[in-house]
Parts: C-alpha cells; sequence; structure tokens
C-alpha cells in the first residue's frame, strides 16, 4: 500500500510514522522535516495549497492523508477522491467560527456559549455591551493565536474593541461569552456514519506555567491511561459525544473531527472545531493506537470503521519553542538534539538545510512520555525535554504534573458546587 501525507510538522511526523508500519509512505512538505523524510521512501517539497502540484505526485497512491487545516479548507478532498479528510463545507466547522457557531445553532441546538456575529463597527459595539464578559474572535484561521479573552489577553472593553475593530479588515469576527471551567479535547475517527472515540486529552494553550501568557498552539498535553481526564464526570464525555455525534449526522463528514470542549458548572460547551488531528494531541492519541493506521484510513475512506482500539497508557507531551515565542521568537537556531533514551522526539516547526536542522520560528519539537501512569509518563516527558542542549528552547515543565492537575480537579469541583 502506497500513502501520501501531506504536511510537514511534529503531528505529521506521528501520522508519517504510524503509517509506515504498514505502507510505503511519501509525503508532501512545504519545507523538509527531518523526522518526515527520515520514513518516507521520497518526498517533494512545495505549497500545501498547490493541489495541481499535490495531486500529480498523489498519483498511484492509495490515500492522502492531510495533516494540517490549510489544505483541508482549501477543499483538497473536493479536488481528491482518495483524502482521508473532509470536504471544503465540511471543514468551514474549522475554517469559519461563524459558519460552526450558526451550523451548531441550527443544527445541534445546545453546547455552546452566547456568541454573536459581527461584520460591522455597530455589531461590535452592540456585542460587547450584550455580552459583559466575553472573548473575541477572528472567525478565519489563525493557527489558534487569534484568541483573546478580556481580562487576560484584553485589560479592558475599550481594547476588546480596538482589537475587534481590527481584525474586521480581514473578516467576521465573533464575540461570545467567555466560559469559565476546564478544556478538554475529545478527537474521533468518522466515515461518515460511524464516530470512534480517541482517548481524551487536555492541551495547554497558554504559553507560560500557571496557564499564564499569551495563547499559542499548544505548549503540550497529556491523557490518562483510562482514556478520561481526572476532572471529568462520564456525563462530560457523554454530553461531548452527543454534540459531536450531532455534528456529524447533519454533514457529510470523513476524516479525523477535533472537538474543543470545556467543561463548566453548566454542562459541556464546545470551544471549537477542527478537522484533523491536533497538534499536539495527534502524538498522544497516535501513540496508543493499537490498529493499523493505513487500515483505519482505507476504512474511512470505504465507510466502513466500526471500532478502533487504544493501549491503557498513559502520555504526556511537552512542546521546545524557541526564545520570544509566541510574539517574537527567534529565527534560524541550529537545533543539537541527541535522540533521548525513553521519550520519543517529534521534529515541528522547522527545516533540513544541508544536513543541519534549524528553528523556523514556531514551536520547534515534541518530547512524549508513555507510562503506565501520567506521573510516570511525565518524568519521562521530563527527562526527554531536559536533555535537548540547544540555547535558547525552552517548555512548560509544569504539564502533566500532578500539582496542575489537582488544580484543575479543584477548580471545577468548586464550580461544581456553586451550581450543583
Amino acid at each position: 500500500m502506497k500513502a501520501l501525507v501531506v504536511g510537514n510538522g511534529a503531528r505529521e511526523q506521528a501520522i508519517a510514522e504510524r503509517l509506515a508500519e504498514s505502507s510505503d509512505v511519501y509525503a508532501f512538505m512545504s519545507r523538509k522535516n527531518p523526522g518526515i523524510a527520515g520514513v518516507c521512501k521520497g518526498f517533494m517539497l512545495g505549497s500545501l495549497t498547490d493541489f495541481d502540484k499535490i495531486g500529480l505526485y498523489a498519483e498511484g497512491m492509495d490515500f492522502v492523508f492531510v495533516g494540517p487545516e490549510e489544505p483541508l479548507v482549501g477543499g483538497i478532498a473536493d479536488v481528491m477522491d482518495n483524502v482521508v479528510g473532509p470536504g471544503k463545507r465540511a471543514a468551514l466547522l474549522e475554517g469559519d467560527k461563524a459558519f460552526c457557531r450558526d451550523f451548531l445553532r441550527d443544527n445541534v441546538g445546545f453546547g455552546y456559549p452566547e456568541y454573536r456575529v459581527c461584520r460591522t463597527v455597530e455589531d461590535v459595539e452592540e456585542a460587547v455591551r450584550e455580552i459583559e464578559d466575553f472573548a473575541v474572535k477572528p472567525s478565519g484561521l489563525t493557527g489558534g493565536k487569534g484568541v483573546k479573552v478580556l481580562g487576560k489577553q484584553l485589560k479592558d472593553v475599550d481594547e476588546a474593541e480596538d482589537y475587534a475593530k481590527k481584525l474586521l479588515c480581514e473578516g467576521d469576527v465573533v464575540v461570545e461569552e467567555r466560559l469559565e471551567g476546564e478544556e478538554f479535547t475529545l478527537m474521533a475517527f468518522c466515515d461518515g456514519t460511524h464516530l470512534i472515540p480517541m482517548p481524551l486529552v487536555q492541551d495547554h494553550k497558554y504559553a507560560y506555567e500557571g496557564d499564564e501568557g499569551p495563547m499559542t498552539g499548544g505548549m503540550g498535553s497529556y491523557s490518562c491511561e483510562d482514556h478520561t481526564l481526572p476532572f471529568l464526570e462520564e456525563r462530560d464525555v457523554d454530553e461531548a459525544m452527543k454534540i459531536m455525534k450531532k455534528t456529524t449526522e447533519a454533514i457529510d463528514y470523513r476524516g479525523v473531527l477535533y472537538g474543543g470542549f470545556m467543561a463548566t458548572a453548566d454542562g459541556v460547551k464546545l470551544l471549537e472545531y477542527n478537522v484533523r488531528f491536533g497538534d499536539p494531541e495527534a502524538m498522544n492519541v497516535l501513540s496508543l493506537l493499537k490498529e493499523d493506521l493505513s487500515d483505519v484510513s482505507t476504512r474511512i475512506l470505504d465507510g466502513n470503521l466500526s471500532n478502533a482500539a487504544f493501549e491503557r497508557e498513559a502520555t504526556v507531551c511537552k512542546y521546545l519553542v524557541p526564545g520570544g515565542y509566541p510574539d517574537n521568537p527567534e529565527r534560524g537556531v541550529e537545533l543539537r538534539i541527541a535522540e533521548p533514551k525513553r521519550a520519543k522526539l517529534y521534529y515541528a516547526s522547522v527545516e533540513e538545510t544541508d544536513g543541519r536542522v534549524y528553528t523556523t520560528g514556531s514551536r520547534a519539537l515534541a518530547v512524549l512520555g508513555i507510562g503506565n501512569t501520567v506521573d510516570e509518563a511525565e518524568r519521562i516527558a521530563e527527562e526527554g525535554a531536559s536533555g535537548v542542549r540547544t540555547d535558547g528552547l525552552w517548555y512548560r515543565s509544569d504539564i502533566g504534573k500532578r500539582d496542575l492537575i489537582e488544580k484543575r480537579v479543584r477548580h471545577i469541583a468548586a464550580l461544581r458546587r456553586q451550581n450543583p
């Protein structure tokens, strides 16, 4: 079997490694990632939205697995019939937040925050008056970095209005209720009919320890050996699955659906959909997948995916990022890496030139620990992350630590006591 992976980050390396267990894997990348190139039979470089070039390279491939969102939102699955991913309309669930919110309102009917879609300055001014505690989101793709919350990244309503008005130059803006609770990720394989859930993961989007600082694409994540999270109740997971099932029943969907949820005192609310594997969450779940990913991919395309099993182990992923990330990251720093003894290493936003690997300005390396418990997985991830000697790289050491996890448990318990 021959498979093409589109993309060049850590997520795509995780996909390529699993596909390579049973398929001849090729890659189409915008820049050379040595982790992906190392498991491929061949690769081509080019724009990830150059569908003509990708299509020519994909001739003779059994399927194409797209990692990042841009090609999917651009409609690659409408151009090629063997793409493991949704068509352009379904990809709007991620590509257009206004579409997603209205879609949930019209087809699901619950599980989303109060919101306003703003297309004019007057819309913004009205929205911030009506929704007193809010977040501001550009409607289009932002790589996880466009959301700003009142009281965190936005100090007051005037600053929020100025930010929203600036975003209007690029397109619609969503102003929505700021939710209080704990975030979690539920991803699922979907073949158009069946929705097969993966282990739950918690991402850490804030740059600094203790969940401080600006939003990022994700500084790391963890999953537990029982495939749930310690601050969640069974009803939370059931609610999240119900929202996702009603979504896929209302739109033609094949591929991986990512639900970014928040457990609140008033139930589970959907923060966002992604129409592909999350990054870093892909490393957590793919490392545990018992099934052959090539087989899962072909069954998604054939519409006969009935199940997928995962190992009962815990995972912790920590991202190493360049100095100044995310606002003013250093670029062109040469990476000096010794392969960790126990952790798994994934190359992310890097470029290999003449046998040397350099940072390109975003998250550089992901280190994954796998263990029987979260504590064990965290120790392995920490060992791997602390062993990287490149000057200037840093990471959140608190991800997967017991103190931070227990803080989250106490937080949601207190919210539920206030509103039983």
